[in-house]
């Protein structure tokens, strides 16, 4: 494996830094967590990204989950192609919003009414915004771990207590935001009936993500999205589930199909672009009816919709919807043998690391111990983490950047680059604990 050299990408990220607060756009992407810089990407076409270098890496990144396809498959290309000379934005309503509004309504169970927004951040946070207003309440439950945005009712960490009213996470979010939310730990279903009972008839909203991509992959607990369902029914509290990384991706019509358990509320993200920006939140008819202009609850977009990203999205929807009865189960098929191969690797050189999967998501953690909420995912070696990140880069891997984010197959992982991922992973846990390859 050629070790891959990256002059421009330090070149670029130089100049990004007099330009860029830290020289990203995003936080994650500035290589803190793992050290060293990141890399500048240029192009990227099926199962690969190409950075300024011209070297090639493995994407299991997949802009954060919606290149579930693969980059830039012909078909969306095509689409987006055609809808460019009809203009870019019209600040109007178009045919292609209602199209998708009706599949959307078609593919997730709990969606009857469903409005378009720019982002996943902008879905979450009018999501909580008509659950305030149907339910009339001012609270909300998180849970630690669960990132739903840079909305400021999101950024909230626990506070003293186990489970406590939080406190601001960032500056700049108020300690008055903050009271209204409650933070406890996510699969712990008692905690969560303490504090609805301590806030009785204060709580709006419970919002979650179903399967957790943001502390790396953790699973539900049996029966906990159940007794979330069963508990906010009994209490009149809107449940959210935040789909914007599991929604399309663990099954046709998200997480929420896949165990059994209707929210009242879903949150959508770029998948349903086809990766371009946009984002969408949807639930039960009475619920939507609250926003504007139907009802008093006022959110509003400019972009709300744009036509080129409605056209990427309905291409990659209905390719979904069409293909789903093979798609799904290859793609598990292809995650199941990278998961299974990396277990076998661990096994044979004698590693006790924990691996979580749901479908096409996973994340090693390095701690021998069951990760099942984001104190456990804390006990993981997060130095270890750094050296296994940039061992695998360097042989042609391009991971996320952080222990607690989840890794996203796409369908154009074929088994040949399943087998070349397994071999730089087995060759990074072996050098990074010092064993021969």
């Amino acid at each position: 494996m050629q070790k891959h050299t990256i002059s421009t990408s330090d070149s670029l990220f130089q100049r990004a830094q007099e330009l860029l607060p830290g020289g990203v756009n995003s936080p994650v992407r500035a290589f803190k967590a793992v050290g060293g810089h990141p890399i500048f990407m240029k192009s990227a076409k099926g199962a690969y990204l190409t950075d300024e270098d011209n070297n090639r890496y493995v994407d299991m990144i997949n802009s954060w989950g919606p290149m579930i396809l693969g980059h830039a498959p012909d078909f969306i290309e095509e689409a987006i192609r055609e809808a460019l000379p009809n203009s870019f934005s019209f600040g109007a309503p178009t045919r292609r919003e209602v199209e998708m509004a009706e599949l959307i309504i078609d593919m997730v169970p709990s969606v009857e009414k469903v409005r378009m927004v720019n982002s996943g951040t902008e879905a979450t946070m009018s999501a909580i915004r008509v659950a305030r207003g149907f339910t009339g309440r001012d609270k909300i439950i998180k849970f630690e771990g669960c990132y739903h945005g840079h909305g400021d009712s999101f950024l909230i960490s626990a506070g003293s207590g186990a489970i406590t009213l939080g406190v601001p996470d960032s500056p700049g979010v108020t300690k008055g935001v903050a009271q209204d939310t409650i933070t406890v730990a996510f699969n712990d279903l008692e905690a969560v009936k303490t504090a609805v009972d301590l806030a009785k008839n204060q709580v709006a909203a419970i919002i979650i993500e179903p399967v957790v991509g943001n502390m790396g992959l953790v699973p539900p607990a049996e029966g906990f999205l159940q007794g979330l369902r069963d508990l906010c029914t009994k209490e009149g509290i809107v449940l959210i589930f935040d789909e914007v990384m599991t929604g399309f991706r663990l099954s046709r019509g998200g997480a929420q199909e896949l165990f059994g358990v209707m929210p009242d509320m879903t949150t959508m993200g770029k998948i349903i672009g086809g990766g371009m920006p946009v984002g969408a939140y949807g639930g039960r008819r009475e619920i939507m009816d609250f926003v504007a202009p139907a009802g008093p609850v006022y959110q509003a977009g400019t972009l709300s919709g744009n036509p080129i990203a409605m056209a990427a999205g309905l291409a990659m929807l209905r390719h979904l919807n069409e293909n789903a009865a093979t798609l799904y189960p290859e793609l598990n098929r292809i995650s199941d043998k990278m998961v299974n191969g990396m277990k076998a690797n661990l096994q044979e050189l004698g590693l006790n690391y924990t691996i979580n999967q749901v479908g096409s998501m996973f994340s090693i953690f390095f701690t021998p111990q069951p990760v099942t909420d984001f104190t456990s995912a804390k006990t993981s070696d997060l130095t270890l983490f750094g050296k296994y990140f940039n061992s695998m880069l360097q042989k042609g891997i391009y991971l996320a950047p952080s222990q607690y984010e989840t890794l996203f197959v796409s369908t154009a992982i074929s088994d040949a680059v399943a087998d070349e991922y397994l071999a730089a992973n087995r060759a990074a846990l072996a050098e990074i604990h010092h064993l021969n390859a």
